[in-house]
């Protein structure tokens, strides 16, 4: 299913991302998914164990040229099949007590490495977002369909410079989408690399705008 409006061609595709970046893609993935296996069946144990519902949560969000894909991460939140979209907010009622834990240290989206072999997704690059909060920004902030000129990634430049979390003020948004271009224009191997560095970083340190 694509969602519309899709990208203008406004942005040129960075050349890594056209030529090299799928192949780094598959094999960081490979690597991660058979190196980490005891750590997926460990947390799947985890998120079972605390509260009812499945291991893995399935939302709907935005991909490349504005195709939508089923984004997977582990479960954080309590099980409610029939809830609407809300951004999580601080203190959120609706966060597991593993949940928490997962959110804040990155953990819940280890799955997405299956999404990256699938094709829909990038280890580095926007992150994606609903079709809810598309519809609200992509008509206020000047360049937002871009972002989905390239696959969109499981961290980002935004992301490691603190802009995750709920986008509470127009401006949030702005700066998010500032960031992804960036990136989108200068993607790099070694760009991806670094990101991936601090990303890690984050991770063991434990990121105070993930609730």
């Amino acid at each position: 299913m694509r969602l519309e409006p899709a990208a203008s061609p406004s942005l040129p595709v960075n050349a890594y991302c056209r030529l090299g970046k799928r192949g780094f893609d598959v094999l960081f993935s490979v690597l991660a998914i058979a190196g980490l296996s005891w750590l997926y069946a460990l947390l799947a144990l985890l998120v079972k164990l605390d509260s009812p519902g499945p291991v893995l949560f399935r939302q709907r969000r935005v991909g490349l040229d504005g195709n939508s894909f089923d984004c997977l991460k582990f479960r954080t939140m309590r099980h409610e099949p029939q809830a609407q979209f809300c951004q999580a907010q601080k203190n959120d009622p609706r966060v597991t007590r593993i949940g928490r834990f997962l959110r804040k240290t990155n953990l819940d989206e280890l799955p997405q490495f299956f999404n990256v072999l699938r094709g829909e997704m990038s280890v580095v690059g926007p992150r994606p977002h609903v079709p809810e909060l598309d519809g609200a920004y992509i008509g206020l902030v000047q360049g937002y369909a871009d972002r989905t000129r390239v696959r969109p990634g499981i961290t980002g430049l935004a992301q490691v410079s603190g802009c995750r979390g709920e986008t509470r003020r127009l401006r949030d948004m702005r700066q998010r989408v500032r960031l992804d271009l960036f990136y989108a224009r200068n993607a790099g191997l070694l760009f991806d690399l670094k990101i991936i560095v601090e990303t890690v970083r984050c991770t063991l340190l434990g990121d105070q705008r993930a609730y």
